[in-house]
């Protein structure tokens, strides 16, 4: 019997000729990422462990990104705690304030992340990465401390869906769309410790931005993993970011899939996920008349370059709606200053909008933008549970970078065309 891409990566990593799904191994790391949330508490697991030292200097990346700068005597302890371990055991991929950035867009940025790797990371967006063929998934931080000391990971093989993507999508169709639509077809569980496997004609038309976008909510299905097959698109990325090796795997022809879906992407609108679940889609003409106080364009899902690009599009000219809050988060350093160099930056201030340094900070009701009681926010990130930005009675709307900016300057959930006809 075939194997899905991800398990051709897992049985590489294990040093087998096959696997199949259900069964358990032991895999060789690549990498493994912590956060300034997530590391400390693996920090002291290892020290539990009483462990000598880390596997590989090289191969663990140490991101404070989600309340830095700090925002408060916690999160600096938080974050001093990561530093002196960094420090104690010379990590090569350590990233601090002013070097720092959203951590699924900073680590394939400095080539860290390449095609067949096996990854794990204490954060559930490590899924990212699949959007570059590798293997990579979320873990608990026990798991990661288990990882940075032995530079290996017990897996059970996961089985896969296929999702056929098919035809070039329309104008303001962006990877948020696509997953989006996917979640709200299959539901939150629908892939539950499932490999997402994308494939079809359509994959060429996405950029690489698009894909990790993508690949990055594969959780929000309930997705194993996320991964997409490797093209010239995303070989040209990983030649232009990184010098490491990598290895293409391909599905067997053969290869098991639970079920497969057909996603025509030239039929998909804009999608909008109303509250409290990314799986509660409708379609932007189904959204009705909601007005908005907080637009949030940013975070690990949508805070690369094209989407503050096709924001600016849209807001050049324009005026954020009185009485909203709008702020963009560049999701790293190189990411800002290319925005800056593109005059993005600028188009956003004279909007009405902020810009923040790198961080996750609002995405998961950290600082930058909580939410009051009874507020209501269009937001590029992942998840709109209840209480996820804030107050447990204020409401988060998920949607791509065009609708959010869209929204802003209309001052409720807007599709790019309506607002279009805006004159400010």
């Amino acid at each position: 019997m075939g194997m899905t891409m991800t398990q051709k990566i897992l049985a590489a990593h294990a040093g087998l000729e096959s696997v199949q799904a259900g069964q358990l191994i032991e895999a060789d790391l690549d990498l493994v990422l912590g956060n300034d949330i997530t590391s400390p508490v693996a920090i002291h697991e290892m020290e539990k462990m009483q462990a000598e030292g880390v596997f590989d200097r090289d191969k663990i990346a140490l991101v404070l990104d989600h309340f830095v700068p700090n925002k408060d005597i916690k999160s600096a302890q938080h974050c001093k705690c990561v530093r002196e371990f960094a420090c104690k055991h010379e990590i090569t991929n350590y990233f601090d304030v002013g070097e720092m950035g959203i951590e699924h867009a900073l680590l394939p940025e400095k080539g860290l992340t390449v095609a067949g790797d096996v990854i794990i990371g204490a954060d559930s967006h490590t899924c990212t990465y699949g959007a570059l063929g590798a293997f990579s998934t979320g873990v608990g931080s026990t798991d990661m401390a288990a990882g940075m000391a032995t530079g290996k990971a017990w897996f059970k093989v996961p089985s896969a869906i296929k999702f056929n993507l098919v035809n070039r999508p329309a104008k303001w169709i962006s990877g948020k769309d696509i997953i989006l639509h996917i979640i709200g077809m299959i539901g939150v569980d629908g892939a539950l410790y499932k490999s997402m496997e994308f494939a079809g004609d359509g994959i060429q038309y996405l950029s690489m931005d698009d894909r990790f976008t993508i690949a990055n909510m594969a959780i929000e299905g309930g997705g194993k993993n996320g991964i997409f097959p490797v093209d010239e698109k995303c070989e040209a990325y990983l030649k232009e970011h990184s010098k490491r090796p990598y290895r293409i795997y391909e599905a067997d022809e053969d290869a098991e899939y639970e079920a497969e879906y057909t996603i025509d992407l030239g039929a998909l609108k804009p999608t909008v996920a109303f509250p409290h679940l990314p799986e509660n889609t409708k379609t932007i003409d189904k959204v009705g008349d909601i007005k908005i106080d907080q637009v949030v364009i940013g975070s690990c899902t949508n805070g690369r370059f094209d989407d503050l690009k096709i924001a600016a599009e849209i807001l050049k000219g324009k005026k954020v709606a009185k009485g909203l809050r709008v702020i963009v988060i560049p999701a790293t350093q190189q990411i800002y200053l290319d925005a800056m160099e593109a005059g993005l930056l600028k188009i956003f201030v004279e909007a009405g909008a902020i810009v923040s340094t790198p961080t996750c900070g609002p995405c998961l009701g950290g600082y930058m933008g909580i939410l009051a009681e009874g507020e209501r926010c269009v937001s590029t990130t992942n998840r709109n549970f209840v209480g996820r930005m804030g107050h447990t009675e204020s409401e988060i709307y998920l949607a791509s970078p065009a609708v959010a900016a869209a929204s802003a300057v209309t001052g409720r959930i807007s599709s790019p065309d309506e607002c279009q006809e805006v004159n400010t």
